[in-house]
């Protein structure tokens, strides 16, 4: 049976159980969720168009390209992760999906047991058309952050916490190197004390790009997931984390047993603190920085932040 839907999209229905797809652009009935995503799904195809992003030669997507993308079988849906944005949680949640009774409680998983990748399996793992056959069938999701807060983020995470060293020694000496002049011979060693201005130097100096890509705890949302090239069914807020994530379950089926995970984090990176951060950055920096993160901005609806002074 083929069904048109109110937007606009062939669905082809199982007898029986509702996929999560049928569920959300079917709904039984037209709920202001199931709205607001059809609004957030709009905004990534239209900044996709008006940046011509998706009209060039397409980019063929390669497996490696799919790494973020981890594919739950069971309940057909496919979750893009970005660090920063709660990926940590949904790791686990996915873990609990597809451990097939191995996890009941995400919250039971040690943080660093999600992130083995052994214990999740990704989209670049399957053949060609296995791939193809997946992106066409199963419920694609991510979440994403407000970019500059999550870039904060990630520096506290990354650059201030003392037990990151492997960090340090891979970036942080690199940054001070490059960004310090004068540097002493421990920091030159060490990395361990990169201040926010030479990260963000760092991030827009062309030279790091041309280098290698970016770390994925900074890297565009646009680039770890592909938005323009990858349709979502989904896109999840970290500023309605809880409901959204509790709206996905829910169209997986799973709602009446599996909640997402909360907990309040006093350490957590927010908008008065990312404020301060940026603080010192020069105006021109500022710029530069807003050009890096401009198509995250405008794909996903957030604001030129009010503290920035661009050029």
């Amino acid at each position: 049976v083929m069904r048109r839907n109110p937007f606009g999209m062939d669905i082809c229905c199982r007898k029986g159980s509702r996929s999560p797809l049928q569920e959300l652009y079917n709904p039984t009935q037209l709920s202001n969720t199931a709205i607001l995503h059809q609004i957030r799904r709009d905004q990534v195809t239209d900044t996709c168009r008006a940046n011509s992003v998706s009209s060039r030669k397409r980019r063929v997507l390669t497996p490696n390209d799919l790494k973020h993308l981890v594919v739950d079988e069971d309940h057909e849906m496919i979750y893009c992760y970005v660090p920063k944005v709660a990926c940590t949680n949904w790791k686990r949640v996915m873990m609990v999906l597809t451990g097939r009774g191995k996890y009941s409680d995400p919250m039971e998983i040690p943080a660093n047991e999600a992130h083995v990748s052994s214990n999740l399996k990704t989209l670049n793992q399957y053949s060609i058309p296995e791939i193809n056959h997946r992106l066409k069938n199963y419920m694609k999701f991510l979440f994403v952050r407000e970019p500059f807060e999550r870039l904060v983020s990630a520096y506290r995470n990354k650059f201030t916490q003392k037990y990151n060293t492997s960090f340090h020694k891979r970036y942080g000496t690199k940054i001070v190197r490059r960004q310090r002049k004068n540097a002493t011979q421990e920091a030159l060693r060490k990395g361990d004390d990169v201040k926010f201005e030479e990260f963000v130097a760092y991030l827009i100096d062309p030279h790091t790009q041309k280098e290698e890509p970016f770390n994925e705890h900074w890297q565009t949302v646009y680039s770890l997931c592909h938005p323009c090239y990858i349709h979502y069914d989904l896109i999840g807020k970290y500023e309605t984390l809880e409901e959204d994530s509790n709206y996905i379950l829910q169209l997986a089926g799973v709602g009446n047993y599996l909640k997402f995970p909360t907990y309040a984090k006093s350490t957590r990176t927010t908008d008065e603190m990312t404020t301060e951060f940026f603080q010192n950055i020069s105006s021109l920096h500022q710029t530069q920085l807003y050009e890096v993160y401009k198509l995250d901005f405008l794909m996903f609806n957030y604001s030129v932040p009010s503290y920035l002074k661009l050029e």
